[in-house]
Parts: C-alpha cells; structure tokens; sequence
C-alpha cells in the first residue's frame, strides 16, 4: 500500500544536491556561491579548488555530489553541465556567552547555514 511517490520538482535535464548545517553564516557562504552560479561545473570546481575561503572545500563537496545524481541518477552528461542555481538559507544560531570586564557578559553567535545546488543540462552551441 504506502503512499505514491511523490512528483519530480525538478526538470529532467536538472540534479540537485543540498549541504545542510554548514558552521559558517549565510552571508559569507553566500559569496562562496556567488563564485560558481552560472559556470560550468568544470570551472566551478576549479575556482572552488583554489578559493582561499574556508568553506569553499564543503561546497566543492557539495557541487560534486549534484554532478553525481545528475550522472547516476538522471543519466545526464557531465561535460555539459552547468551550475543553474546556488542558493543559500539560514540554519540555527547557536548563543555562547564571552566574559566581559566588570563582571558582564556579551552574546556570541555561532550561525549555521544550508547550500543548494541546482546543475542543469544544456547542449553546446555549435
């Protein structure tokens, strides 16, 4: 019995993959994902590969992982594929607490956050 599948959101020529509670805040993965939108995967995983930032070797991780769903799931060919989309959401924040002078407390925030990534199939142009 169980319940039917439930429909594809997403094109037949698109793959996804999503890196969830990355320990960085969504303003700096953000820059990270605005590196690679629109590139070809080959070059975003370069520009990836020598990135001085410290959570571009996550992303990397997470571009490789939506190149294979698109090439074990969907059968799609990995030379033609870009990086349709990256977008980024906020995870939860963590408070910490810092010791002050004179006795008092400041709040520290440890934000976390979520990457998406969308590769999608497009012909070459001749």
């Amino acid at each position: 019995m169980g319940k039917a599948a439930r429909p594809r959101t997403l094109a037949d020529t698109e793959a996804k993959a999503v890196a969830r509670n990355l320990r960085v805040s969504p303003q700096k993965l953000n820059l990270v994902a605005g590196l690679i939108r629109g590139k070809k995967v080959s070059a975003a995983l370069a520009d990836l590969q020598f990135s001085r930032k410290r959570i571009a070797g996550d992303v990397r991780k997470c571009l490789e992982s939506a190149i294979a769903n698109a090439e074990n799931n969907h059968e799609l060919d990995v030379d033609d594929l870009i990086v349709a989309e990256a977008h980024v959401g906020k995870g939860l924040v963590m408070k910490r607490f810092a010791a002050r002078a004179r006795g008092r407390a400041s709040r520290i925030e440890k934000p976390f956050s979520h990457i998406t990534i969308v590769v999608r199939e497009v012909e070459e142009k001749a």
